[in-house]
C-alpha cells in the first residue's frame, strides 16, 4: 500500500474504506495489481465461457429434446404394441402417432434398369411428427426444404436424395417396395427423429402406414422397430409415462423401452459430453494456473510494501484499520477482475455456440445466472485464498522495521488457514468441472504435484551445493549455484510454482494433441463409407478382385457367423435371470460372431491376452461383458446353425462402436472355424469417388447388401471439426494463464536480483559474467521445473485419458526431454522479458534504495 498522508491528531483518522480505495487507485496506476487482476480475469473468463455455453446447451437440449424424439415421450418396441397404450394416452388427452421402421430392399422399375438397394423403410401414421418438423423438397439442390405434412399421400414415397443416385432414378419415377410400386414425389431434407443407428445409415424411404400392407413386406420374422409417440400437457405426459412404466413392470412385457432424450440420442450425448469434459479441463487448469500466479504476485506485493506499512504503524495507523483497508483494496480488485472475466467469458461463449450448437441444430436459449455466480465466486475465492493471506500480514508489521530491516518479514501461513482456503477453492472447481472424476484427478493431481515439486526441488538444491565445487566449477556456475542456494526456501517456491505452470501447459498440449488425434482417428478423411454384408464365401475372391480393380487398397474384411448364446459356464441362459432390459434383449437375439488370428487393430485389449490360434478361446467386447456380468475364464456356449460351440473368455476388447469400422461382440482368435460353421463376409471400405460404383457393385453381386454411410461420416467429421475449433479457442486461455505464471514466478526475484547484482557490480564483477550467471540460474530452474512437469503430466494425462476421456494414451518417450528443454527455454525467455533491466540499473541508486 502506498504510504498515504496521515492526518494530524486534531483530525479524525482516515477510514479503512477511504484508505483502501485510495490505495487501490494508486496501486492500479502504478501497475502493482496488474498480474493479480489479469490472472483472476483469465481464470474467470475460461470458467464462465464454458459455464455459459454448457448452461445454454443444457437448456436447449431440454427444450428441444421432444423435437429430436418426434414427441414428448416415445415407446419403442420390437413388436407391435397392444392398443391399450394408445387408448390410455388418448384418455389422458394426449396427441398420439405411431410409425414403424425396418430394413428392406427397394428396386427401380425394369424400365429404369431394375437396380436394387437396401433402404430403411418408415411407415408413418396420421399426426407424424408430433414434435419438430419434417422438411422436404422437390429439387436436389434445395438443402433447406419446406415444412409441411409429415405423411405422404397414398401411393407416394418420399426418399433421401442419395437413393436417386444409386438407383439412377428421378422424381416422378416408380419405386418398388415388395409387391407395390410407389411414385417418387419428394426428397427428405430433415427428419427430426431419425437418430444415428446402423440401420439409419441406409437411405430413408417414407410412406404412409395405410400403404404398408399392400407391399407384403411385413412377415412374422421381420425385424421391425415400432414406435408410439405421445405429446401434450406436461402433467398428462408424466402420468402416461408413469403408467406405462408401471404396466411394463407388472406385466413383465419385454422388448419395450420408454425413450427420452437422455437415452434416445446417445451418440449426440457422447460427443457433447467429451467436448464439454475437455473444455472443463482447460478451464480448470486455467484456474489452477491463476491460483499460482495470484499467490506469487501477492507475496511480492507484500514484500514491496513492508516498509510502507512499518511507516504507517509509526505514524499511528491501527492494525485493524490497516487490515480492513487491505480487505477493501483486494476485495474490490478481486471483484473487478471477476466482473471483467465474466464479461469476457460471456463474449467468448458465443464462439462456442457458433461452433458447437450445430450438434443439436437448434437456437439455444439465453443462459441463466449460474455461470455469473460461479465466476464471481471463483474470482473472489482466488483473491481470498491466494491473494489476501500474505497481504494481510502487512497489518502485523512492527514499527521497529523502520530502523531494522531484518524484522517483519512475511511468515508462512498456518496449515489451518491454507487448508480452509484451498478446500473452499477446490469445492468451487469441483462445482465448475461438473464431473467428479475429472475434478478429482485435476485438482488432486495438482495438489499432489505441488508437494512433489517442492520436495524434489529441496533435494536438488542440497545436491547442487555439494556437487558444484568451489575449486573446479567456473565462476559463473559457482555464482549461479550460490544465488540459488543462498535462499533455499525461496528457490523451492520458485521451482514449484514454475513447475506447476509448466505442468498445466504440458498436460494441455499432450491431452489436446492425443484427444484430437483420437477423435480424428475415429473418423479420418479416408474412413470407410460403405458396409457390404452377405458376401458369400464363393464370391470372396471375385469381390476383393473387384475392389482392387477399383483402387480400394485398404478395407475391413471379416467372416460373419450368426450364433445365439445358450449357456454360461454350463448353465442355460434365460432372459429372466438378467435384470436389465438390454441384457434380456441381448440373450434373446442372435449375435454377429467372427474369427481372426490377429486382433483387430482398432480393438485394444483391455484385459486378458490374445493368443493367436488358441483353441477353445474367445474374446468379448467389454460393454457386453459388463452388461451380462461376464469375466475372464467364463465359458460361453453359442448355438451356431444348431451345433453348440463352447469357448473360454481369454480376453476383453474395448470397442468404439462409432469408429466406422467393422466390430463384433465376440471374436474367436483363429484363422478358420470348423467346416460345419456357416459364414458370410462383411467388408467396410471407402468407395471410389466415381459415379456408378454402387450400381456396378450391385450388378456384379446382386445378393449383397450395400450400406452407404457417406452422409453419416461427413456429419461426424463436420461435428468433430467444430468441437476441435472450440477446444483450441479455449486452449488459448490456459496458454495466456501459463504465460502469466511464468512472468510472475521469474519476475518475483527482480528486487533481490537487483540488490545482489548491484553488490557484485560494486565489487567489480563484469556485466558479461553476471549475464552468464543469470542465464545459468534461469536455465537450471527452468530445466528442473520442465522435467518435473513433464513427468507428472504423463501420469495425470494417463489418468484423465483412461478414466475421463476414454481414449488410448500414447506418450512419446521424448516428452520428458521436450519438457526439460521447453522449461529451460520458457524460463530463459520469461527471465529476459521481466529481468532485462536488472543489469542496467545504476549501482549507486540500487544500493541506496536497498539501504533505505
Amino acid at each position: 500500500m502506498t504510504t498515504p498522508t496521515v492526518s494530524s491528531p486534531a483530525h479524525a483518522a482516515p477510514s479503512a474504506w477511504a484508505l483502501g480505495w485510495r490505495a487501490l487507485w494508486r496501486d492500479w496506476r502504478a501497475g502493482e495489481l496488474t498480474v493479480l487482476v489479469l490472472a483472476i480475469a483469465l481464470a474467470v473468463a475460461a470458467l464462465t465461457a464454458v459455464g455459459f455455453f454448457a448452461d445454454r446447451l443444457a437448456a436447449g437440449l431440454q427444450r428441444d429434446a421432444r423435437q429430436l424424439l418426434g414427441g414428448d415421450v416415445v415407446l419403442r418396441s420390437d413388436h407391435a404394441l397392444p392398443p391399450v397404450y394408445e387408448e390410455q394416452a388418448r384418455a389422458l388427452g394426449l396427441a398420439v402417432t405411431r410409425h414403424l421402421t425396418f430394413p428392406t430392399m427397394a428396386r427401380a422399375d425394369d424400365a429404369q434398369g431394375g437396380e436394387a438397394r437396401l433402404v430403411s423403410l418408415k411407415a408413418v401414421a396420421d399426426g407424424y411428427p408430433l414434435r419438430g418438423e419434417l422438411r422436404t423438397a422437390t429439387d436436389v439442390a434445395d438443402t433447406v426444404g419446406q415444412a409441411g405434412p409429415g405423411v405422404p399421400p397414398p401411393g407416394e414415397a418420399w426418399v433421401d436424395a442419395a437413393l436417386l443416385e444409386v438407383l439412377g432414378l428421378r422424381l416422378g419415377d416408380p419405386l418398388w417396395l415388395g409387391e407395390r410400386s410407389f411414385r417418387l414425389t419428394r426428397l427428405i431434407v430433415l427428419e427430426p427423429d431419425r437418430g444415428a443407428g446402423f440401420l439409419n445409415f441406409a437411405p430413408r424411404v417414407l410412406i404412409a402406414e395405410a400403404d404398408l400392407a399392400a407391399t407384403g413386406l411385413v412377415q412374422p420374422a421381420s425385424r421391425i422397430q415400432y414406435r408410439l409417440a405421445v405429446a401434450g400437457e406436461e402433467s398428462a405426459v408424466r402420468r402416461f409415462e408413469a403408467w406405462a412404466a408401471e404396466r411394463l413392470a407388472d406385466s413383465g412385457e419385454r422388448g419395450v423401452q420408454i425413450e427420452r432424450f437422455e437415452n434416445g440420442r446417445p451418440e449426440l450425448q457422447q460427443t457433447l459430453r467429451r467436448a464439454e469434459q475437455f473444455l472443463s479441463l482447460v478451464a480448470l487448469l486455467a484456474a489452477l494456473l491463476a491460483a499460482v500466479a495470484v499467490a506469487v504476485a501477492a507475496r511480492q506485493y507484500a514484500l514491496r510494501h513492508l516498509d510502507d506499512c512499518a511507516l504507517l504503524r509509526v505514524l499511528g495507523l491501527a492494525q485493524g484499520t490497516m487490515a480492513r483497508a487491505y480487505l477493501v483494496t483486494f476485495g474490490l480488485a478481486g471483484l473487478a477482475a471477476a466482473l471483467l472475466g465474466t464479461l469476457v467469458g460471456y463474449a467468448v461463449h458465443f464462439a462456442f455456440v457458433g461452433w458447437l450448437a450445430a450438434l443439436v441444430q437448434t437456437d439455444l436459449p439465453a443462459p441463466g445466472w449460474g455461470p455469473v455466480g460461479l465466476g464471481l465466486g471463483v474470482g473472489l475465492a482466488l483473491m481470498a485464498t491466494f491473494g489476501l493471506p500474505p497481504v494481510l500480514q502487512l497489518a502485523r508489521v512492527p514499527p521497529l522495521r523502520v530502523i531494522r530491516r531484518d524484522v517483519g518479514q512475511p511468515q508462512p501461513m498456518t496449515l489451518a488457514v491454507v487448508a480452509a482456503g484451498v478446500a473452499g477453492f477446490a469445492a468451487l472447481l469441483f462445482l465448475a468441472s461438473r464431473d467428479a472424476t475429472l475434478g478429482a484427478i485435476a485438482v488432486g493431481g495438482f495438489a499432489a504435484a505441488v508437494g512433489l515439486f517442492a520436495a524434489v526441488a529441496w533435494l536438488a538444491l542440497r545436491a547442487l551445493r555439494v556437487l558444484v565445487s568451489e575449486a573446479r566449477a567456473p565462476r559463473w556456475l559457482l555464482l549461479a549455484t550460490r544465488q540459488l542456494t543462498a535462499r533455499p526456501a525461496y528457490a523451492v517456491v520458485q521451482v514449484a510454482s514454475l513447475a506447476v505452470g509448466l505442468l498445466a501447459l504440458v498436460l494441455l498440449v499432450l491431452l489436446r494433441t492425443d484427444l484430437i488425434d483420437s477423435w480424428r482417428r475415429a473418423t479420418p478423411p479416408d474412413a470407410p463409407n460403405r458396409f457390404v454384408i452377405n458376401i458369400q464365401p464363393d464370391q470372396a475372391s471375385a469381390f476383393r478382385d473387384h475392389l482392387a480393380r477399383e483402387g480400394v487398397a485398404r478395407y475391413d474384411w471379416y467372416p460373419m457367423v450368426r450364433g445365439r448364446l445358450v449357456a454360461i459356464n454350463g448353465a442355460p441362459v434365460r432372459p429372466e435371470q438378467f435384470a436389465g432390459d438390454r441384457a434380456q434383449r441381448l440373450v434373446e437375439r442372435e449375435f454377429n460372431l467372427s474369427y481372426s488370428a490377429e486382433p483387430p487393430p482398432h480393438n485394444p485389449i483391455a484385459a486378458g491376452r490374445w493368443q493367436r490360434e488358441e483353441a477353445g478361446a474367445i474374446s468379448i467386447e467389454t460393454g457386453l461383458a459388463e452388461t451380462l456380468g461376464l469375466r475372464l475364464g467364463d465359458r460361453l456356449t453359442f448355438d451356431i446353425a444348431g451345433v453348440s460351440h463352447e469357448a473360454r473368455i481369454t480376453s476383453l476388447r474395448k470397442v468404439d462402436w462409432a469408429s466406422m469400422h467393422v466390430n463384433f461382440f465376440a471374436l474367436y482368435p483363429v484363422a478358420a472355424m470348423p467346416p460345419d460353421v456357416p459364414y458370410t463376409y462383411i467388408a467396410a471400405f471407402r468407395a471410389p469417388a466415381r459415379e456408378g460404383f454402387d450400381r456396378e457393385l450391385l450388378r456384379l453381386f446382386p445378393n449383397v447388401t450395400n450400406v452407404d454411410t457417406s452422409a453419416a461420416v461427413a456429419q461426424v467429421q463436420r461435428v468433430l471439426g467444430q468441437v476441435i475449433r472450440a477446444v483450441e479457442a479455449l486452449f488459448a486461455f490456459s496458454l495466456a494463464a501459463g504465460v502469466v505464471v511464468l512472468l510472475a514466478t521469474v519476475g518475483a526475484t527482480r528486487a533481490e536480483r537487483e540488490r545482489d547484482f548491484a553488490v557484485l557490480r560494486a565489487l567489480g564483477a563484469p556485466a558479461a559474467l553476471l549475464r552468464r550467471m543469470q542465464r545459468a540460474e534461469l536455465l537450471g530452474v527452468g530445466a528442473l521445473a520442465g522435467a518435473l512437469a513433464a513427468a507428472v503430466a504423463v501420469a495425470v494425462g494417463w489418468a484423465l485419458a483412461r478414466y475421463v476421456f476414454d481414449f488410448a494414451w500414447r506418450v512419446s518417450p521424448w516428452v520428458p526431454v521436450a519438457g526439460t528443454v521447453a522449461g529451460a527455454g520458457l524460463a530463459l525467455l520469461a527471465g529476459w522479458w521481466t529481468l532485462r533491466g536488472v543489469l542496467r540499473a545504476p549501482v549507486v541508486q540500487t544500493l541506496r534504495r536497498a539501504a533505505e
